[in-house]
């Protein structure tokens, strides 16, 4: 009977933005104005190049295609620069869903799971912060800690926790 749950999609993925994606603070490291760099960077006031981690727009850009819905979660004290920057970078097309504000991940979700009507059960969530996936992992969303950035290799090895966890459900 558990392995009916075997090979069991998230129905959201969900990404913080600091530090998983990019390698970088953006309320302590970029400053406003940014402008595309040409390659799917940018550069800031200070021509400071910002820089997605190596694997993940192409990870995005397969979950997309493959129909994945996404979300971009981040407690950052710069919302504004978060949505400019997601913006110049072409990676607003990704998400259906995006909570950008300061304050607790677990705000967050009970909006996406209130938007979207997904049962935490069947989110995957990726962040650099222990903390924050000390407080979602209590509301029973699969969460993977990213230390140095989204890879293809953490995101493969989270679809098999992800799937190993449903299968125990």
């Amino acid at each position: 009977m558990a392995s009916s749950h075997i090979g069991r999609e998230p129905k959201l993925v969900v990404f913080d933005l600091d530090y998983t994606l990019w390698p970088l603070w953006v309320d302590t490291h970029v400053e406003p104005p940014l402008k595309p760099d040409g390659t799917g960077g940018a550069y800031d006031r200070y021509n400071y190049h910002i820089e997605l981690y190596v694997d993940a727009r192409d990870l995005l850009d397969d979950l997309s295609r493959k129909g994945m819905l996404l979300a971009a979660a981040s407690r950052t004290q710069s919302p504004d620069v978060a949505y400019k920057l997601l913006k110049v970078l072409d990676m607003e097309k990704y998400f259906h869903y995006k909570e950008i504000y300061p304050g607790s991940k677990v705000a967050h979700f009970e909006r996406f799971k209130a938007r979207s009507g997904i049962d935490y059960a069947d989110m995957l969530f990726f962040d650099d912060e222990q903390r924050n996936i000390d407080d979602v992992s209590r509301l029973g969303v699969t969460c993977i800690l990213v230390e140095r950035g989204l890879t293809w290799q953490n995101f493969k090895a989270a679809m098999e926790q992800f799937r190993t966890r449903r299968s125990d459900l």
